[in-house]
């Protein structure tokens, strides 16, 4: 299958460079993946398509300032470090740039040597193993000194942090959020909940994929990275239970999907489990759990866009994201929605 067939034009405009201030007023796309007919509403509209015994699951991951800047100790020249994975208590994998200034043993300073980062390693792809060092508590500093590491099509700067986090967001852990779930608010949740729909909490850490393109000419040639996550006892109770009383699940946003379809047993039900995973979702793929799904307008020939064709068809998105460009919608991570049912 070739990537550009995952391709449409994205006028740069488009993109969405800054959050709404009502999360629940942006836009929302419905696509009917049976038929390809699309409906035109408000995210807080989203209410109107959920079912009493329907189960929404909620990726609760929350974003780290993972974004560092600072200085080579030698020679003073400016290295910026995004935090990837923990490896170990104060080592971890790391992009670097420029990465070819930074060779094993360099030291880098941040905020004045508040906090330092010696290259251990460079990893087979290029990303650099880093460990830091610091008094007092790491969390604290980095909230103190990092960025939120917006994707590089985002170029405005965040004047609010907590508006790339869910409302929901509880175990730190990710390079990127899982945007879908930006435009939930406590209220909406609420009267989803009062509705007598089921939400479930599961954890993706969003990782390296999010901020690389898929380089490869044929989609199959793709490698995913590794991502942890976790499904609680009490989720998979939940989405069991929906599924075996013959309701829906609903998952907000591809992360939680990955997750549900990664854990799940060939028979569709959903164990308690952790572990990491590199599922890749492309048409072809035969969901075992997952029913409908609520999620952002993605980057073309990307593979969120892919992972949403294998549920509604190529031609069903790639109509519905032209019909989205015709009509103006805001797209990627501070972009409007799409709820495919």
């Amino acid at each position: 299958m070739d990537v550009k067939d995952f391709k449409y034009e994205l006028p740069e405009e488009l993109i969405a460079q800054d959050p709404i201030e009502d999360r629940s007023a942006s836009r929302l796309m419905v696509l009917h993946r049976e038929t390809g007919k699309t409906e035109h509403r408000v995210f807080s509209d989203i209410t109107e398509y959920l079912q009493p015994g329907d189960c929404l699951v909620l990726n609760n991951t929350k974003v780290i300032p993972a974004r560092l800047y600072g200085v080579k100790h030698a020679t003073g020249a400016g290295i910026e470090v995004l935090l990837l994975r923990r490896m170990a208590q104060d080592t971890w994998e790391t992009l670097v740039r420029p990465g070819k200034k930074c060779r094993p043993g360099t030291v880098i300073s941040f905020g004045d040597g508040l906090l330092t980062g010696t290259v251990e390693a460079v990893l087979p792809e290029g990303n650099r193993l880093v460990r830091f060092a610091y008094e007092g508590i790491f969390e604290e500093i980095l909230d103190r000194l990092g960025e939120m590491p917006l994707p590089p099509h985002i170029t405005h700067k965040l004047q609010d942090k907590n508006r790339y986090q869910t409302v929901y967001a509880k175990h730190e852990g990710s390079a990127a959020a899982p945007t879908a779930g930006l435009h939930f608010t406590e209220a909406l949740l609420g009267k989803i909940r009062d509705m007598g729909v089921s939400v479930a909490e599961v954890t993706l850490h969003v990782g390296l994929g999010t901020f690389r393109p898929v380089k490869a000419e044929t989609v199959e040639e793709h490698h995913m990275h590794s991502e942890y996550y976790v499904v609680p006892e009490e989720a998979a109770e939940q989405i069991n239970r929906a599924k075996a009383s013959g309701h829906r699940v609903i998952c907000v946003g591809t992360t939680s999907c990955r997750t549900l379809e990664s854990a799940a047993l060939p028979d569709g039900t959903v164990p308690a489990c952790s572990g990491w995973t590199e599922i890749f979702i492309y048409p072809g793929y035969r969901f075992k759990v997952l029913d409908c799904l609520i999620t952002n307008f993605h980057l073309p020939e990307s593979t969120l866009i892919m992972l949403v064709s294998a549920l509604a068809g190529r031609e069903h998105v790639l109509a519905a994201y032209e019909e989205a460009v015709r009509e103006k919608y805001r797209f990627f991570s501070f972009g409007d929605a799409m709820f495919i049912e």
